[in-house]
């Protein structure tokens, strides 16, 4: 069972948040919340199967019509608020944690997965989606700095990490400017380029990390 409370998300992740339009800014902290509590569940496995039970839960619970839920968990309460009709999106983010508890090394074609999952789960929260909308492309790209510059700054495996810097960093190295509405997200991107540039490095890491978070909610990149 998950845990009932919603818990302190990263600095970088708190500066999204309060960067986004109030009318997105709640699927922002769920989505930011759940992806937490799937990566705090890998990170605890020593053994794959207990973890893909623990995984299997909320697999099970985002396939049912929100009536059906159990309530008292902040997250799952929140999915049901803000994600209703999205759920798919959040299911395959569930999918994408469980290929990080295939044996080691992680395969590219596991990372990829991974990464993509975690990529259009964020690209819902703005109504975006990359496989049928190519108009977005900025959008994708601050997700996808994102998605692998926070997973390589939480690796140790040498070799995972490199594997994690070069796909950050296989569709370019500059950001595309964001609309007012994905100011969040461009903070995350923005950090996620700088981050994979330093070579996997935390996010919030450094003295010019602040200003870089501030240029992009202001300006967008």
């Amino acid at each position: 069972m998950a845990s009932q409370t919603l818990e302190t998300l990263p600095l970088e992740a708190q500066l999204a948040v309060a960067h986004t339009r109030p009318n997105m800014r709640g699927a922002l902290r769920i989505f930011l919340e759940l992806d937490q509590r799937l990566g705090r569940i890998v990170a605890a496995t020593n053994e794959p199967m207990l973890g893909q039970m623990r995984l299997a839960w909320w697999r099970d619970e985002l396939g049912k019509p929100v009536a059906e839920r159990p309530v008292g968990d902040a997250v799952l309460d929140g999915i049901g608020k803000y994600w209703a009709g999205k759920e798919s999106r959040l299911i395959k983010l569930v999918d994408g944690w469980e290929h990080l508890l295939a044996d080691p090394p992680l395969s590219e074609e596991g990372a990829l997965y991974f990464a993509t999952t975690r990529r259009d789960a964020m690209m819902a929260v703005y109504g975006k989606f990359a496989e049928n909308d190519d108009r977005c492309p900025g959008y994708s790209q601050a997700a996808w700095f994102w998605a692998l510059s926070d997973f390589a700054a939480n690796i140790s495996a040498g070799e995972e990490r490199d594997l994690a810097l070069r796909l950050g960093l296989r569709y370019g190295d500059t950001n595309q400017v964001l609309p007012g509405e994905a100011r969040g997200l461009a903070v995350l991107g923005a950090l996620g380029l700088r981050a994979l540039k330093r070579g996997g490095r935390p996010l919030m890491e450094g003295r010019t990390a602040s200003l870089v978070a501030t240029r992009a909610a202001i300006f967008g990149k």
